[in-house]
């Protein structure tokens, strides 16, 4: 999709990277995460309106340090470097930078040298200055030439840098965390004051442009989508439903690995709020009868991903000639399959089914390849998807499957299934649903000892995962109080027989990956 106005964020590695274009696009301003090693022609037929440079582990002048063609800053672009980005700006175009005597991460007080264009207009946190966060071994020591200094700290003489004439600016500290408490203002600056934004990128923009695009694309044709009731999958049907109306044909496949009630929950939802036409098919014998003695967690997603292609197919032949299929692909996922140093490794196979483009002769249509998580859910709100599925904690395609550690059987679905009800019923009551980003149980092969009444118990172990997060793609474990976790524990261990022992996970990620297969 083409967009009005673009900023480009230069990746070179920074765990902060995505955090930049996501506050970038919350001030209104489309933008995209590309490389640091994009090849000029490709920024240059972007067309940006700016282009704002990550920071990163690397030191400017170490081996192996990613480095941009320094042609970027003869571009006539207006560019802002943040951090390395900033180091990386002086080590190409003259300037000294150095260790520094001491490092500095954490919190720091900037003082403002001149309040003009990047620092216009917003109001000090101290005497004379912002309260910001550093993260960096480096310091610059000269500025190059035709830049003059801007900040500074009591630790980094120079600590932001701006060239006039070339509207480039440079900054030590990071100012799309949260931590540092005026940075969205200082981008803001710089995008309306520096590179003249108009803004407008917002959810009902997005609606409105989607819906032209898929409405130009598809014509008068048919468009597939498998809809699980998840969050992307249940906002891109509403999203494709409002483009075409009842050339939209919708699937609901029931792998008998759902959650209580979901398929329930699901048909209702849209068969009746939403009066769309939504196939039903119960396909539970089948996943359970191939997943039947499998413990590899890689194997049982490929069983999984593979028999959900098969049922699939054999569903959309019934519907005749259909040219387009929809998935809810997130920009996460194509930045993962293009991180700063080229493809990321495997961990995992990915939660979301893949292989149908390549299994099935359709075109793809993908609306949502631009868009974070929150901003699909900005969008199904807009769209009018009620709250209790707009923020829906994130469920793996292969649900269940990957809950239930060791071999599946109906058995132990059962009881994963009473206990995370439980669970999600228990974090609701409290209020705490909203700040876990991620949360369920985890039914672990491991029996142990047990007393109930006067008897003894050898039942299964429940593993409680909560974690807070902004995408996923890092997360920490939830603090959760300590009445709610013994509620939770109290009642699975009465109420789900089988169960005699729930344990609660502290692993953040890295090094731990958020769910356990």
């Amino acid at each position: 999709m083409t967009h009005a106005e673009t900023v480009l964020v230069l990746d070179y590695g920074s765990q902060y990277s995505q955090l930049i274009a996501r506050r970038v696009r919350e001030l209104g301003v489309y933008s995209e995460l590309h490389p640091f090693s994009i090849p000029l022609d490709q920024i240059v037929a972007l067309r940006p309106k700016g282009l704002i440079l990550s920071g990163s582990p690397y030191s400017a002048y170490e081996d192996g340090a990613p480095i941009s063609s320094p042609e970027i800053f003869n571009l006539g672009i207006p560019i802002l470097g943040i951090c390395y980005g900033l180091q990386l700006m002086a080590y190409q175009l003259g300037g000294e930078i150095d260790k520094a005597a001491r490092r500095e991460y954490g919190p720091a007080h900037l003082r403002i040298d001149d309040a003009k264009d990047l620092f216009a207009g917003i109001e000090p946190d101290g005497a004379d200055g912002l309260d910001v966060w550093m993260s960096h071994g480096d310091h610059l020591t000269g500025c190059p030439r035709g830049f003059v200094p801007i900040a500074h700290t009591s630790n980094a003489p120079i600590c932001a840098i701006r060239n006039d004439a070339k509207r480039i600016y440079g900054v030590q500290f990071h100012p799309e965390v949260v931590h540092t408490p005026k940075g969205k203002e200082v981008l803001r600056n710089f995008l309306y004051r520096i590179c003249g934004c108009s803004g407008g990128w917002n959810p009902t923009s997005f609606i409105e442009s989607s819906v032209a695009a898929i409405r130009s694309t598809v014509g008068e044709r048919k468009v597939i989508c498998a809809l699980s009731g998840g969050v992307d999958s249940s906002v891109l049907a509403l999203l494709l439903h409002k483009a075409i109306g009842d050339r939209l044909m919708c699937f609901h496949i029931n792998n008998g690995l759902m959650r209580k009630n979901e398929s329930e929950s699901v048909l209702k939802t849209f068969r009746d709020t939403f009066s769309m036409g939504l196939d039903y098919v119960d396909a539970t014998d089948l996943f359970l009868s191939a997943l039947a003695g499998v413990s590899d967690p890689e194997e049982k997603r490929k069983i999984i991903g593979r028999l959900f292609i098969e049922v699939f197919e054999r569903e959309a032949k019934k519907i005749g000639t259909v040219d387009f299929l929809a998935q809810g692909t997130l920009y996460p996922d194509v930045i993962e399959s293009t991180s700063f140093r080229g493809p990321s490794v495997t961990i995992k196979s990915h939660h979301n089914v893949g292989g149908l483009p390549e299994k099935m002769n359709f075109t793809l249509i993908e609306p949502f390849r631009e868009l974070f998580k929150d901003e699909v859910r900005a969008v199904g709100a807009a769209l009018g998807l009620p709250d209790d599925l707009i923020w829906r904690h994130p469920f793996p395609g292969p649900g269940l499957g990957v809950r239930v550690l060791g071999d599946i059987t109906r058995e132990r679905l059962a009881l994963l299934r009473e206990a995370d009800a439980i669970f999600v019923d228990e974090v609701k009551r409290a209020g705490l649903y909203r700040d876990i980003w991620q949360g369920f149980i985890v039914l672990l092969p491991v029996k142990s000892v047990g007393v109930m009444g006067d008897g003894r118990t050898y039942e299964y172990t429940a593993a409680v995962r909560a974690v807070t997060s902004v995408d996923g793609m890092t997360a920490d474990w939830f603090r959760m109080p300590h009445e709610v976790a013994a509620r939770i524990s109290s009642r699975i261990t009465n109420e789900v027989r089988g169960i005699n022992r729930v344990v609660y996970d502290i692993s953040s990620k890295p090094p731990a990956t958020i769910e356990w297969e």
